[in-house]
C-alpha cells in the first residue's frame, strides 16, 4: 500500500524545490529531475486514493478505522497535490507559456503509463497475493474450528 502521507511530503519537497527554482530564474529543463520526482509523488498520491477507495479484504475485516482514517488522509493528499498542480501550471504558463504546460501534461501521461506497468503491477501483485493467504489462513482456521466443534460433539455427546 502507498502512503498517501509519506507521497505527500515526497511531493510538497519536490514542488517546494521547483518553485524555489522558478523564482531564482532556473529554466524548466534543468528543473527536469525536480518535476519527475513532484510527477511519481502526484502518481503515488493518486494510487493511494484509489487503494483508499478498495482496500484490501484483510485491512477490511480487521482494521476497519484505520480504513476510513486512510480514505481520509488520501482525500486530504489528493486535494493539496490539485492546489499544487494548479499553482505548477500557472507557473509553467506563464515562464514558458500554455504550450510548455501540454508538453509537461503529456510527459506525465507517459512516465505514468510507464509507471503503472512497473510498479503499480508489482504492487497489486503483492497485494492479491497476501489477500489470498489471508483468505486461505481464515479458511483454514475456520475449517479447523468447525472441525474441533463437530468432533467435540460426537466426543462428549455421546
Amino acid at each position: 500500500m502507498i502512503d498517501p502521507i509519506t507521497a505527500l511530503t515526497a511531493a510538497t519537497t519536490a514542488f517546494n524545490v521547483i518553485k524555489k527554482g522558478f523564482e531564482v530564474g532556473r529554466d524548466i529543463e534543468s528543473m527536469s529531475g525536480d518535476i519527475g520526482r513532484w510527477m511519481s509523488a502526484v502518481s503515488d498520491i493518486k494510487k493511494s486514493d484509489e487503494y483508499a477507495k478498495n482496500p484490501p479484504l484483510f485491512k477490511k475485516l480487521v482494521n476497519s478505522k484505520s480504513v476510513e482514517e486512510e480514505a481520509l488522509q488520501a482525500f486530504m493528499a489528493k486535494q493539496k497535490a490539485e492546489q499544487m498542480r494548479n499553482e505548477l501550471r500557472e507557473l509553467i504558463s506563464w515562464t514558458k507559456g500554455p504550450s510548455a504546460w501540454q508538453e509537461l501534461v503529456q510527459m506525465e501521461v507517459d512516465i505514468r503509463k510507464k509507471r503503472q506497468a512497473a510498479v503499480y503491477a508489482q504492487k497489486e501483485k503483492q497485494r492479491q497475493f497476501w489477500e489470498i493467504i489471508a483468505a486461505i489462513v481464515l479458511t483454514l482456521v475456520g475449517a479447523g474450528m468447525l472441525l474441533g466443534f463437530i468432533w467435540f460433539l460426537l466426543s462428549f455427546g455421546s
